[in-house]
């Protein structure tokens, strides 16, 4: 795993402590930190596992080690997203939702939990498995329609990406947005709880940060899953154009080693508009994935000028042997918010 690998440093009853290094590649079954030492040979206790849930949500302030990306983070507040699953097939006597796209294959959306939540900074170096680090990116609040700013080390984790711990250190998690968003109270479990200044910026940020959409499919034990998110509308040349931000992670669930060589995007636009984009790898990478690192995951945009429109494709990858197989990119919509008042805020609140 790209921030090292976990493995078990000691237990306290049925418990087991977490620490972080660069360890050989193991199953997650502890968290360390390096201490005083860059090439992270001196492990430092962190915290201890908890058991993840497997009904119900995890709360604001519940610490986490990422499942697949390893980098260690804390929970802001959840999402209830649909997940458009085309791997399971819906009974033709289901009511389903169809999603535009190649194929005529129906997808009935199911609910799935979401979190937003912060990247401890000091994993993000060690994240090799990310194009970069993840960022939530905004429109820039004034006439450059071209300009978009980032907030990174925000991040959105699936329910099942989350390996719960705890910890008795009162700042666990080293983000600029940690202590403005987050302060410590023992009495509360997580010992961590929401400042009015986050529960403001979730209000008046929620129209950019809304995650309400995700689609996979798998082809060829490759699973690609996207979500795609509205950024907002700014008027250029007397037109309006329409942004969106849409995170893509492509997960090899077999053990043969794979790498992405090319993309085939086909962008539809509402104003009737076919676009067809082609391209070596994704945002300058032609990632590997193997068994050791199994997962890659990248964001990027696109603008429309109209309001809604749709995106599917391919993603060519390459065998050991030099053959290449296609991998379907699972069709979605881009929707605007049409009740949008404002522009977005970013850190302003």
């Amino acid at each position: 795993m790209g921030c090292g690998s976990w493995g078990a440093k000691g237990t306290v009853g049925s418990s087991v402590l977490l620490a972080w290094g660069l360890l050989p590649a193991n199953p997650p079954s502890c968290l360390s930190a390096p201490r005083n030492r860059p090439e992270g040979k001196v492990l430092e206790t962190v915290g201890v596992f908890e058991a993840p849930k497997q009904h119900g949500k995890y709360e604001t302030g519940q610490l986490f080690l990422h499942s697949v990306f390893g980098y260690r983070g804390i929970v802001l507040f959840p999402w209830q997203a649909r997940l458009y699953d085309r791997d399971v097939a819906s009974p033709v006597t289901e009511k389903s939702e169809n999603v535009a796209g190649h194929g005529s294959k129906e997808v009935k959306g199911k609910t799935h939990t979401y979190y937003q939540v912060l990247i401890d900074a000091r994993d993000c170096p060690h994240i090799s498995q990310r194009s970069q680090t993840e960022a939530v990116t905004f429109l820039a609040n004034h006439d450059d329609s071209r300009a978009l700013y980032a907030i990174p080390g925000l991040d959105y984790v699936s329910h099942e990406d989350i390996l719960p711990y705890s910890s008795t250190d009162q700042v666990p998690i080293q983000h600029e947005l940690f202590e403005r968003f987050l302060m410590y109270d023992q009495t509360k479990v997580p010992p961590f709880v929401a400042r009015d200044t986050l529960c403001a910026w979730q209000e008046k940020n929620h129209p950019w940060l809304e995650l309400s959409d995700v689609h996979r499919e798998t082809t060829e034990n490759i699973r690609v899953t996207v979500i795609p998110f509205y950024m907002g509308m700014r008027e250029a040349q007397n037109s309006h154009v329409y942004w969106w931000r849409y995170c893509i992670r492509l997960e090899n669930l077999d053990s043969e080693v794979v790498q992405l060589r090319e993309r085939h995007w086909r962008i539809f636009s509402l104003s009737g508009t076919l676009e067809t984009v082609r391209g070596r790898g994704v945002v300058g990478r032609e990632p590997v994935l193997s068994k050791e690192q199994p997962a890659f995951q990248y964001s990027s945009h696109v603008s429309l000028q109209a309001s809604s429109g749709h995106m599917w494709g391919t993603f060519r990858f390459e065998r050991p042997d030099g053959s290449h197989f296609d991998v379907r990119i699972p069709p979605f919509s881009l929707e605007s918010n049409k009740d949008e008042k404002t522009p977005p805020s970013g850190l302003h609140w």
